[in-house]
């Protein structure tokens, strides 16, 4: 059976897939890049069906941030000329977030810059939440603040949190060459923090570093064992002023495969297509729909992302359908519905798939029509053209006077 039959049925069954055999679909050739996204297809549909669900960014204070994160453009030393403001206040912020419910999304995500909360923050944070959840309680609202100390959590989810986004971005061993003033095993830490306290987990990573695809599968990996409910997969946009400003990569076909072996590693959570989709994927967006079931809606947090509109326009256009506030995310064997956000409850172990066989080494198989056995790694590819004309920071939407995009 051919490497991508076989990952189908796995993915069908939630097992998880060989190091070899997700490294093996990051090397697949442009080529045959539509039987990738064909067989990942498969196991989206599987778990899915044609829901696409929608999330939108609220960003409650933006830049000046003692972390030194590479990619980030709210960094400590930061030269990108990006909106800096202070706390929203809980109008302010439940008004943002009205108007991306309004736009179709079912999910707000609550996103602070700094190292984590102070316990100040976390009661504004509180206040925000359940401004939020009065305007409507079906809308799920998760937090994204930074690193957690002890009880956070757990304050969130009494103020009606129904999730905690902490990405682990990248691998360990790779960890300490974008960021040095906090460690890989502190954004472990804060994810098992948001797991303990009952919230669903939202973790994921950034592509486009520079990375190998070692460094990529790793952190997949790492990810299903950590097992959250959501995994946001970003492509690094480079932002003048940062580090990373001249890491152009990534290409569409390159973006796909990642998204591929993401669905393969973690076939049954929800797959966002988060930051930098419009950069690096661009007029092939739809195909990533056949891969993840779930977006950000309009804008990022320091950057302009595509108009609404055209969203809702592309995932039609695709033949998928915006997921309902009434409709369960998760399959049925990771769901229960929490406060009537549909958010994952991990009773049971269900787990990101099944850990069974997670350390195999069955290796690769060969590709069915021509095709040959993709090699475990390649040499990275030249960079394309850097699209600078695509990246345009954020003047619109929260901390300014201007309409936001949803």
């Amino acid at each position: 059976m051919d490497l991508l039959n076989t990952l189908v049925d796995k993915g069908l069954r939630r097992e998880s897939p060989t190091r070899e055999e997700a490294l093996a679909v990051l090397a697949t050739s442009d080529d045959d890049v539509l039987d990738v996204v064909a067989a990942a297809g498969k196991v989206r549909r599987h778990w899915f069906g044609r829901r696409v669900k929608l999330n939108y960014l609220v960003n409650l204070k933006s830049g000046l941030c003692p972390e030194d994160c590479s990619y980030c453009s709210q960094r400590l030393g930061s030269k990108a000329e990006i909106l800096k403001y202070t706390w929203l206040k809980p109008d302010q912020a439940s008004a943002a977030a009205a108007a991306g419910v309004s736009g179709g999304a079912k999910r707000v995500c609550l996103v602070a810059s700094g190292r984590g909360p102070t316990d100040r923050d976390v009661d504004r944070v509180s206040d925000t939440i359940r401004a939020i959840k009065e305007q409507d309680d079906s809308v799920e609202v998760c937090a994204c603040l930074g690193l957690l100390s002890d009880g956070q959590a757990e304050r969130l989810r009494e103020a009606g949190a129904d999730a905690y986004n902490h990405n682990l971005n990248t691998s360990e061993s790779t960890y300490g060459d974008i960021t040095t003033t906090h460690t890989y095993a502190d954004r472990v830490d804060t994810v098992n923090k948001a797991h303990a306290a009952g919230l669903s987990a939202c973790s994921g990573l950034i592509a486009g570093m520079g990375e190998s695809d070692e460094d990529l599968v790793d952190v997949v990996f790492s990810l299903r064992e950590l097992d959250p409910d959501s995994v946001p997969v970003n492509f690094l946009i480079p932002m003048e002023g940062t580090p990373l400003a001249k890491e152009w990569h990534l290409t569409p076909q390159r973006c796909l495969r990642i998204l591929a072996m993401t669905r393969f590693v973690c076939p049954d959570v929800e797959v966002r297509i988060a930051g930098g989709r419009e950069v690096h994927l661009r007029t092939m967006q739809p195909l990533a729909l056949h891969l993840a079931n779930s977006i950000f809606l309009g804008d990022y947090l320091t950057s302009e992302g595509q108009a609404g509109h055209t969203d809702l326009e592309m995932i039609a256009d695709a033949g998928f359908e915006v997921e309902g506030a009434g409709e369960v995310t998760l399959p049925e064997h990771r769901a229960s519905v929490v406060r009537g956000g549909g958010c994952g409850s991990h009773e049971g172990g269900g787990g990101c798939g099944s850990h069974a066989g997670a350390d195999g080494d069955s290796g690769c198989g060969a590709h069915a029509g021509g095709g040959v056995c993709a090699p475990a790694s390649t040499a990275p590819r030249p960079a394309e053209e850097p699209r600078t004309d695509l990246v345009s920071v954020r003047r619109r939407g929260a901390g300014t006077d201007l309409a936001p995009n949803a």
